[in-house]
């Protein structure tokens, strides 16, 4: 997915202020040309109005990156996040990217609900259509090459039900979770789910009783969580004696995680490995592969299987 520049407007109130409204607006079709001088001198004029409006301020430093000066970029963010804690706008992601955050934890849930309650709509079109997303396919091979029947799945993740939709057909019974509302809802319209909720990975999952399932799926899920062990610690809790994880992430060569230049995390093969061991899994396969394109170009990424030791 290649998510835009801003959140939408919904995430928090309105500036309250109809010159600096259509000034921000101007400033932000000149960011998506990449116009970063002319842009951050609107967001500039956009905070003389309302100097205390938090998406000014993410986007100044959005203008700021664009035009390579990484301090004020910074200095921005970090006013964009003390003015809104609750980070729906997505200013800690940014900050991680350029080291100034912790990679594991910029993610958070409310950023992750409201980027994806604007994006439910046109989900399904974008990623299929425009970015040739593969993950649930390649999984759902990955899978069936190696058992033919799953009694209980449970979809991580879920979004709009492509997972299920790839797999339905040798699953009993799939139960799903998903942080938006709005993508459960869209899930929920597909009619594929014994179970829909809507909750992060690890409450979902730690909330059925244990050995639950044999099957966790997470397509293309773990982009967007950067600490996997507390997932991958509550996949054991869900799955019983030697039940599969199967999940696509995208790819590092740095030690760790990271927060790449598309928001989104990567995961090394050695974290993967490190997160998996002391989760109680075993790695069966970890293929380095590619679920998606951005900008015309593939993504780097991990197709990975594996098995509760």
């Amino acid at each position: 997915m290649t998510d835009p520049v801003l959140p939408h407007p919904s995430a928090v109130p309105p500036s309250g202020n109809l010159l600096a409204d259509r000034r921000f607006t101007y400033g932000e079709a000149l960011l998506k040309e990449e116009d970063g001088e002319a842009a951050a001198d609107l967001f500039r004029q956009v905070l003389e109005l309302v100097p205390d409006w938090a998406p000014a301020w993410l986007a100044l430093g959005d203008a700021e990156l664009l035009c390579r000066r990484e301090d004020g970029a910074l200095a921005a963010w970090q006013r964009c996040l003390a003015l809104h804690p609750a980070d729906l706008l997505g200013a800690q992601p940014r900050l991680a990217r350029l080291g100034a955050a912790d990679a594991g934890q910029a993610l958070g849930h409310g950023y992750i609900a409201a980027l994806f309650d604007e994006y439910a709509d046109r989900f399904d079109t974008h990623l299929t259509e425009t970015l040739q997303y593969r993950a649930p396919q390649m999984l759902a091979d990955l899978l069936l090459a190696r058992q033919s029947r799953f009694k209980r799945v449970f979809d991580a993740g879920c979004g709009t039900g492509l997972m299920a939709a790839a797999i339905r057909p040798r699953a009993d019974v799939i139960v799903g979770c998903d942080l938006s509302s709005a993508m459960v809802a869209q899930a929920r319209h597909k009619g594929l789910y014994d179970r829909l909720s809507c909750q992060d990975v690890v409450a979902a999952l730690q909330a059925e009783p244990a050995a639950s399932y044999d099957l966790v799926v997470a397509a293309d899920v773990f982009v967007y969580i950067g600490d996997l062990l507390p997932v991958f610690a509550a996949c054991h809790h869900g799955l019983d004696r030697d039940g599969y994880l199967a999940f696509t992430t995208q790819s590092t060569t740095q030690e760790r995680v990271v927060i790449g230049e598309d928001l989104r995390a990567a995961h090394s093969e050695a974290y993967l490995r490190t997160c998996a061991h002391t989760a109680g899994f075993t790695v069966l396969i970890l293929d380095a592969v590619s679920v998606r394109q951005d900008r015309g170009q593939p993504v780097p990424g991990w197709l990975c299987l594996m098995q509760k030791a």
